[in-house]
């Protein structure tokens, strides 16, 4: 099967950073759905193993992880999915990944795919609203509220991926007045569009601008990106017993500001039930299934804005680009070999 690779990790301008590769078509095990990858989208998961992360001597690694495909086969224990079935998942990141052209896939944590968008539209979804979903209502918990303040949530990023879904989920499943930060007049233009109530710089001082739209300080945030230029105005602006959280990588966050108004820290990773294969791994395909509805009534959008062409090294080189510019807007898609 035709895939893309790479067997040294390192930058995206090295000539063998991805590379058009042909694999042997994996069997499926177990729980196992084997599925005929249509469409992926790309992750900054996908540049920062690509940059430090290598295969075993003499493999090849594959990274992806968003796919929307049909399964073609299924495994002795596989219950829930069919050869035929449209699905879509964010998959797990100690397997293969999505770019090639038939992927193993444990089916706890596969959704169906919605039926009222194409399979480029779908896989721009899975990772980020598993993401999103998580840390607004497993982390966070934005359905049980800080007594005595305005509830309202701060959403870092708002233009990304995981935080166009987030404002999404915020607005619509909830209460809760949404605030997210956008820094370009295309990004401001975005981020209203998915539906925030109010939009802040997050290029200026935070705390100021939230105190600004008098509503009050808000019981909940969400950083998704540069949480260590940001965590002191962070720890102005969040109400006392608010809840934080976090899903970026910072070298070292300083919590200790936090104290004072017993903030709890909540970070997310969207891999860990799939790391440890913990008792309810299978709550992220049923949180799929409950997204793909949410999509075919109108309430959620993919946050697909821009396909780049087939699936290929190419293409992927162009992708990872993007990414690593820190400028891109919702989600970037492949499609098809």
């Amino acid at each position: 099967m035709r895939a893309v690779g790479y067997q040294v990790p390192g930058p995206i301008t090295a000539e063998a950073s991805l590379v058009d590769i042909e694999l042997p078509v994996p069997e499926t095990h177990g729980r196992d759905l084997l599925v005929a990858v249509k469409a992926v989208s790309v992750n900054p998961v996908d540049t920062k193993i690509r940059k430090r992360s290598g295969p075993e001597a003499g493999e090849w690694k594959v990274l992806g992880w968003d796919c929307a495909g049909t399964v073609v086969a299924a495994g002795p224990d596989a219950l829930s999915f069919k050869p035929g079935d449209d699905v879509f998942y964010a998959g797990a990141i100690g397997r293969p990944g999505s770019n090639s052209e038939f992927q193993l896939v444990d089916e706890r944590i596969v959704g169906r795919k919605p039926s009222t968008i194409g399979f480029a539209e779908a896989a721009a979804i899975p990772l980020t609203a598993v993401t999103a979903w998580e840390t607004l209502f497993d982390r966070l918990d934005v359905r049980r509220p800080v007594p005595g303040v305005t509830p309202a949530i701060l959403i870092i990023g708002g233009a990304g991926g995981v935080g166009s879904i987030a404002i999404q989920l915020a607005r619509r499943l909830t209460d809760l007045v949404v605030i997210a930060t956008a820094s370009r007049p295309e990004t401001v233009e975005w981020v209203r569009g998915m539906g925030a109530h109010h939009v802040i710089d997050h290029s200026k001082p935070l705390a100021a601008q939230v105190a600004g739209l008098g509503i009050g300080a808000p019981p909940f945030v969400f950083s998704t990106t540069n949480t260590d230029q940001h965590i002191g105005e962070i720890a102005e602006l969040i109400a006392p017993q608010g809840r934080f959280a976090l899903i970026d990588d910072p070298g070292v966050v300083d919590i200790a500001a936090f104290k004072t108004k017993s903030v709890s820290v909540h970070w997310e990773l969207m891999y860990t039930r799939t790391i440890f294969e913990t008792a309810d791994m299978a709550e992220q395909g049923m949180l799929l299934n409950e997204v793909a509805s949410l999509v075919d009534d109108g309430t959620l959008r993919t946050t697909l804005t821009e396909t780049l062409g087939p699936i290929n090294a190419a293409n992927l080189k162009r992708a990872h680009t993007l990414l690593e510019s820190g400028r891109t807007i919702g989600k970037v898609v492949l499609e098809g070999f």
